[in-house]
Parts: C-alpha cells; sequence; structure tokens
C-alpha cells in the first residue's frame, strides 16, 4: 500500500522525541515500511525517521510553539493568531499530500483544522486520537462525519475509546505500542528509580521525585519542559535535593538503558493518561512500573504483575509500592512486554484497517 501518515506539526519527529505520539508516529512509519509498505511521513522541518520518506511540510515547528497540548491550559480558547498558524500550517500540509496519489491518510495530528481539512481528500481519511476528548476536535469530527466522505476514528486505548465514545462515533483501537526486539532488557536487579516523559504537571513529574524520595530511592528524572514555571518551580526546587538528578531528554535508546538499569519507573500521571508509552518502554526493559490508577495504564500494567497500580493522586500508597519493586519479576515485565505491548501487534492491526478502509471504499491497493 501507498500510505501518508501526516505527523503532529507542533514538534518535529525526530530523536528525542518530545512525546509518546511523536515517538509513535516515528515507530508506525518505520514498521510500515519494513512490511513493504510505500510510507511518507508529512511532518515539520527537521523531521527523520530512518528508512522513512520524510516530506518536509516547510512547517517551522518554533512557528506553532504555543499551540503545543498543556492540559492545564484548555480551559480557555487559544488566541486566533495561533489557531490561523495551525490552519494555515495544516492547509499547507494537506496541499502536499493531495499532489501524490495515496491509497490511505493517516493523520496523527491532534489539531480540528487537521480533521477539518482532511475531508477534501479523495482518500480513504483515518484520524488517531491520541489525547483526550477535545470539544474543538470533537466538533470538527461530527462535521467530518456528516461529509460525503466521512473518516474512520481510532484512539489509542479501550479506556480513551470509551471517553471519546461519548461525544463521537469511534471506530477502533490502536495501541501505540513499543519495538521490543530494539529495547534491551536485563534480568538483574537494578537501582534507584526513573522518571521519562515531558516536564509538565499532568505527568506528575514532583511526584514521582516525592515517591522515590519517601521510598528512599535517588531518581534521574529525563525529559524537557513542556511548562516552563513548573520546570523552574515545583521540579527547580526538588532538583536541589540530595538524591534527586534531572537530565535533558535523549534519544530513546538511552533512556532504554537508562531504564533497564533502574530498579523501577514511576508514573505518577495526574491526568487520564490515553495509553502510557513509557510504561510500555519500561516493562520491555524487564523494569517494573508504580503509577497511579488513571487512564488506559491498567490496559498497559499487569497489575501485582509487571508493577503496581495505586490510587490516583496517593503518593504514599506508591512510596510503598516502589518500596516493593524488587518482589516483582524483570522476565515477567518483559514476557508481558513481548506478548501484549510490542509493535508488530499493532502494525498487524493497521494494516487490517488499512484494507478495510480500501475495501469498504471499493479501491484496490496500489501494486495489488
Amino acid at each position: 500500500m501507498k500510505i501518508a501518515i501526516v505527523a503532529p506539526l507542533v514538534t518535529a519527529i525526530r530523536e528525542p522525541q518530545r512525546g509518546g505520539s511523536q515517538a509513535f508516529v516515528s515507530d508506525l512509519a518505520g514498521g510500515l515500511a519494513a512490511r513493504g509498505h510505500d510510507v511518507h511521513v508529512y511532518a515539520a522541518s527537521g523531521s527523520a525517521i530512518p528508512g522513512v520518506t520524510v516530506i518536509d511540510t516547510g512547517v517551522d515547528p518554533e512557528e506553532l510553539a504555543a499551540a503545543l497540548y498543556r492540559p492545564s491550559e484548555t480551559a480557555g480558547p487559544q488566541a486566533p493568531s495561533i489557531v490561523a498558524a495551525v490552519e494555515t500550517a495544516f492547509r499547507t500540509a494537506y496541499a502536499q499530500v493531495q499532489q501524490t496519489s495515496y491509497d490511505v491518510v493517516h493523520n496523527h495530528a491532534f489539531d480540528a483544522p487537521a480533521i477539518g481539512l482532511a475531508t477534501d481528500l479523495r482518500v480513504p481519511v483515518l484520524h488517531t486520537l491520541h489525547l483526550p476528548p477535545d470539544e474543538a476536535v470533537a466538533a470538527a469530527l461530527r462535521e467530518a462525519a456528516d461529509s460525503a466522505r466521512p473518516p474512520v476514528v481510532a484512539t489509542v486505548s479501550a479506556f480513551q475509546a470509551r471517553a471519546w465514545g461519548e461525544i463521537v462515533s469511534v471506530d477502533a483501537v490502536l495501541l501505540p505500542t513499543v519495538p521490543t526486539d530494539r529495547i534491551p532488557w536485563s534480568a538483574a536487579a537494578g537501582q534507584g528509580a526513573i522518571f521519562a516523559g515531558r516536564l509538565s504537571p499532568e505527568k506528575g513529574v514532583a511526584e514521582a521525585i516525592d515517591i522515590a524520595l519517601a521510598a528512599g530511592l535517588p531518581i534521574d528524572v529525563y525529559g524537557d519542559p513542556y511548562d516552563t514555571l513548573y520546570a523552574t518551580g515545583a521540579i527547580g526546587l526538588r532538583a536541589a535535593r540530595s538524591g534527586v538528578a534531572v537530565h535533558a531528554a535523549m534519544p530513546r535508546p538511552a533512556v532504554w538503558e537508562a531504564m533497564g538499569r533502574a530498579a523501577v519507573v514511576l508514573y505518577p500521571v495526574r491526568w487520564d493518561e490515553p495509553f502510557g508509552m513509557a510504561a510500555a518502554e519500561a516493562q520491555a526493559c524487564g523494569t517494573p512500573v508504580v503509577a497511579f490508577r488513571r487512564g488506559g495504564l491498567a490496559e498497559v500494567i499487569a497489575d501485582g504483575v509487571t508493577g503496581f497500580l495505586v490510587p490516583a493522586d496517593d503518593v504514599q500508597a506508591a512510596s510503598a509500592a516502589a518500596g516493593r519493586a524488587a518482589t516483582i519479576s524483570r522476565m515477567a515485565c518483559r514476557s508481558h512486554a513481548e506478548r501484549h505491548l510490542d509493535l508488530s501487534l499493532t502494525l498487524d492491526a493497521h494494516e487490517l484497517l488499512y484494507q478495510r478502509m480500501l475495501s469498504r471504499s471499493g479501491r484496490q491497493a496500489a501494486g495489488a
């Protein structure tokens, strides 16, 4: 098949990745290309995916920085200038998509214009919703559903499908699983705690530090600020404590090595996590995960087998669980990741859904 993937344009798709959705776009495109599909990724300037044709849309991600998803700021509308910049960016991207004949167009961008402008495409379109329900995106999806060529809509967990399903029609769940064959693991007991992810309130970075210190564990934090005040305030104050080390975001292979050396990965999210790629990666490294039971994490972590899920916001319970991480089998973590969280599973699901979309549209895949 000839597949166009529209990436989030607010960041470049390259290591170190700015978030889980960006990492998954890279993994998905690379995996599909390795299976013989002709994959083009339409991305912001500066993007690079090994083994994949990346189309530079000419969009400067720095110009869209104000549109970065920040749950704490979603209550108010974005400034008109930001809305206009995002729409212009996706209008430019889709104009380029229309210059080539594709079998399927798969959009991973979070923005309402990425949904609305795709209705002008004359090929089957799939939208994967990586984030929690948003009214602007929901309105765009409802309008697209009434168009001449309604799109297919997928979410990244069953939990998220239920949340989105209350306001729009959801057709599929496509888990953003991880490339376990590329992730090294160790059965040897690790030391200390790890947090890896964007430095923003919803990810629970400050809580991760508090949990580790309460459990008597040193902690290494890896990530770049999404929220400058939070990074310099809540995290900066804690970074001065003994046993806390904060590092800039690193390419995923380096993060995987760090995870593999750790005794536990902490995932105390303060929002309804859509999936939890870092938790999946940790288990692939053989490292147990302690997390607040929120969102889709119960679909990623096998409670009591590959880590512990504790009540939301219960730092004391998470600290106690972190202290019991050594009771978790690292081999069980790796096995769970290989059987339930491997990239090959979602590649199979994507291929099947793409074929169904083609059949429904009466088209035949290129080269078929």
